[in-house]
């Protein structure tokens, strides 16, 4: 049975599947390495933790925490992307014991309340309405565990000339308001608007792209 996209008002990328790998290493300048390592740091992992990486396209971060984590103890790194042509690369080229792919969209995910250890996202938010956002973050915080951590990369308001340029050339060309938003910076509001944490700005890159580390509250955290 062929597997079929989730509808959704976000942007997939069903299309650049097949070339994605090639394309994203240039359009992160040759730092994909060390940005992906920056991420998987950030989560301070342990060989049992089960992971969600939302948006996740072809599963390079998400093969890459699956690499640090012991299926045969509960260890767990689950990618969903609404694309299921994302996700047929991913499971073909990154599936393993402690790596799974499913297509799901992140504003309605299929998994139960306070599943997840940790969750991540990389380059995802930029392509959804302030709405979906939104949603997704609170979907993000339902499947959380309290205490749990939230990591999330992606475009944010510019700190150079040339992330200005970059960041406002993105938006009209790819015809993207959500760009827009995230440049406009809502990505903290939204994620202290969904429960966690008011998030860390930890770095930059590129002088456009931020990373973000948040939690969600500890019971009886006020």
């Amino acid at each position: 049975m062929v597997e079929k996209s989730i509808p959704t008002r976000g942007r997939t990328l069903d299309h650049a599947a097949r070339v994605y790998d090639l394309f994203e290493p240039l359009l992160l300048l040759g730092k994909q390495a060390e940005y992906d390592h920056t991420i998987v740091k950030l989560l301070e992992l342990k060989e049992t933790d089960k992971v969600l990486d939302l948006g996740c396209g072809t599963g390079v971060l998400t093969r890459m925490i699956a690499d640090r984590l012991l299926p045969e103890k509960g260890g767990l790194s689950m990618g969903i992307d609404a694309a299921a042509g994302m996700i047929q690369v991913a499971r073909k080229k990154r599936e393993a014991p402690a790596c799974r792919f499913e297509i799901a969209a992140a504003e309605g995910l299929p998994f139960e309340n306070g599943f997840f250890d940790s969750i991540v996202s990389s380059l995802f938010f930029h392509h959804v309405p302030l709405d979906l956002k939104e949603k997704a973050l609170s979907e993000a915080f339902r499947v959380l565990r309290p205490g749990g951590r939230l990591i999330i990369a992606d475009m944010h308001t510019p700190s150079t000339c040339m992330g200005w340029l970059v960041s406002h050339v993105s938006r009209w060309f790819f015809m993207q308001p959500q760009i827009g938003e995230n440049i406009r910076g809502v990505m903290p509001t939204v994620i202290e608007g969904a429960g966690f944490e008011p998030p860390d700005l930890v770095c930059s890159y590129f002088g456009y792209i931020s990373v973000f580390s948040s939690r969600k509250p500890e019971v009886g955290e006020s």
